[in-house]
């Protein structure tokens, strides 16, 4: 009996010792997004924390192609995703991204493959029913990606803005969402809402043909001249640096010949991460 007890407190050691090893990743900050919005509209994002050899914090969240949304958790903190009211899930999804979160930083698992649907719902993390798939695969991408260089910021997070007016002409009202992570911007969202629900998102708009500026302008549709604009932001990180001609266009940014309006909207949502 003692012999037996010996073992499988070995054995639980051995268990222990391997659900906390060291994850194989130098001390950083690390980030990695999805690459495309998914049908839900969301693109989620994760940055991951790793000290001392070990994951010590995880932040799930993610960003939406929806109009005036800033990001997904706080989308949910204010009660407008609503999982537990609207979809009779146990949990709100910060509650349940928060559950992933708490067993990766417990367990050190980056390997977790235990799925029961190919959607990635899992019975082996307490608290989370929504698929947990997207999330593991995005902490290995980040980790994999290396750590994301020290920047020009104090805080991180996700920061955003919105134009005070609707345009007069157009009926548009300008957003953007940007992420820091470690201090640098790692991800630019510029998007719009429309004076009424007569239209979705701009980029909505633009991305499936609606919006109309591809018939029109030589360096094609309104979300391509977008992903430009964001590009650039990226590369220059203070957007302050991007030099504006008196008409509000610009020459800096070679893809782009539309009014960069969300250049004036970083820098105002920029100056909370200063």
């Amino acid at each position: 009996m003692k012999r037996n007890i010996l073992i499988i407190a070995a054995m639980l050691l051995a268990f222990a010792g391997a659900s906390f090893a060291q994850v194989k990743a130098k001390d950083g900050i690390y980030f990695a997004k999805d690459e495309a919005f998914a049908s839900s509209g969301w693109k989620e994002e994760v940055v991951v924390t790793v000290k001392g050899g070990k994951i010590v914090a995880v932040n799930w969240n993610g960003v939406s192609n929806a109009a005036g949304v800033a990001d997904k958790k706080s989308f949910d903190a204010a009660g407008k995703y609503g999982m537990k009211k609207f979809g009779k899930a146990k949990g709100d999804w910060t509650e349940e991204a928060k559950a992933a979160e708490d067993y990766l930083v417990k367990t050190q698992n980056v390997a977790f493959n235990q799925y029961k649907d190919a959607e990635g719902h899992t019975d082996a993390i307490s608290g989370a029913t929504i698929h947990v798939k997207g999330f593991f695969d995005l902490v290995n991408k980040a980790l994999a990606a290396g750590p994301v260089a020290k920047g020009i910021y104090s805080r991180d997070g996700w920061y955003y803005a919105e134009q005070p007016k609707f345009d007069d002409h157009s009926g548009w009202k300008d957003t953007v969402v940007v992420t820091v992570v470690n201090g640098t911007v790692v991800d630019v969202l510029w998007n719009g809402i429309y004076k009424d629900d007569t239209k979705k998102s701009k980029l909505i708009e633009s991305t499936t043909g609606k919006y109309g500026m591809e018939k029109a302008a030589k360096k094609g549709a309104w979300h391509v001249q977008a992903a430009a604009v964001e590009e650039a932001i990226l590369k220059v990180q203070d957007p302050s640096k991007i030099a504006l001609k008196a008409d509000g266009t610009t020459d800096a940014i070679s893809g782009a010949s539309i009014h960069p309006t969300a250049v004036a909207l970083a820098i105002e949502a920029l100056k909370a991460a200063r």
